[in-house]
């Protein structure tokens, strides 16, 4: 299948007793359908899959599949780390539900690229399910030059790539024009989307679309399909809020502002992650209000 349009990685919300809540959870997963978002994101980043423990990743897991077969919609999933091994496993044990597995470059042991290649061939090789590679050096410590991102998109099963390098460079712009056809690219640095949209990008897979996710899948829709006008004017009225939102560590803003709004029971984070401060969740909130 391809990978087009509007990914939301959903939060995890707790409640006051720190657990899953998941009511509120579904419903941010419904909530996002309903505005347009093609598809959803379990587990990822924003999830905070690292600090959840077996038992909430397979809840949050559950929760996530059932809504994305009720409703139609294709549903990627975080998994792998930095031991090809134990990715193997993480990936076989996914079901039928997972329409891709969203696995990061490994970061931590610093690999050489051609042992990030030989990472992915042996995933790719081995999973159930098509592989999304998520590019995101600043995290990973592992920056991909243009000939390792050519051979990536190359490996069978790998589907497409979440590209968050911070910015546009010269690397980005020869690896979006030497893309297969048959392989997506999915913005993943919400300030970036437009300029990798204008590249050729098919989408996002954008955090601040737990906050707005119309806003944001109007902004794919109007690069894709509308005029330049209207796109770029759309890309400035989501800027504040995505600077806004990222003031802090993902995702404390963005649980603050869903919280304050009352579609979660509290804006808690797990540590070493601490709450979103004050003025940070009050920018967000008034760059929020501005959309409307």
């Amino acid at each position: 299948m391809t990978f087009s349009g509007l990914f939301v990685p959903l939060v995890t919300p707790f409640t006051a007793t720190d657990e899953i809540a998941t009511e509120a959870l579904a419903g941010l997963a419904h909530s996002a359908l309903d505005a347009g978002a093609t598809g959803l994101v379990a587990l990822g980043t924003t999830a905070e899959a690292a600090t959840l423990t077996a038992d909430e990743r397979r809840t949050v897991l559950e929760i996530c599949a059932r809504v994305c077969t009720e409703r139609g919609a294709p549903l990627i999933v975080g998994a792998g780390s930095n031991s090809t091994a134990a990715s193997i496993e993480s990936h076989a044990a996914l079901g039928p539900s997972v329409a891709a597995a969203l696995t990061v470059v490994p970061y931590y042991t610093r690999p050489s690229e051609a042992g990030v290649l030989a990472h992915f061939r042996e995933l790719a090789a081995t999973s159930p399910v098509p592989l999304i590679v998520y590019n995101v050096p600043h995290r990973t410590s592992r920056t991909l030059g243009a000939d390792t991102l050519y051979e990536l998109a190359r490996i069978p099963n790998i589907a497409g790539f979440k590209h968050a390098i911070g910015g546009i460079d010269d690397t980005t712009v020869t690896f979006m024009s030497t893309l297969p056809p048959d392989v997506d690219v999915l913005a993943g640095d919400d300030l970036h989307l437009a300029p990798m949209l204008a590249l050729g990008a098919t989408g996002g897979i954008l955090a601040s679309a737990n906050v707005a996710p119309a806003a944001y899948a109007a902004l794919i829709s109007a690069w894709r399909t509308g005029t330049s006008a209207e796109a770029r004017a759309q890309t400035h009225r989501l800027t504040a809020l995505s600077s806004a939102l990222f003031a802090e560590p993902n995702p404390t803003v963005i649980k603050a502002v869903l919280a304050a709004e009352k579609r979660i029971p509290t804006p808690a984070v797990r540590l070493p992650l601490l709450p979103a401060g004050e003025s940070a969740t009050s920018a967000a909130l008034d760059a929020l209000s501005r959309l409307a």
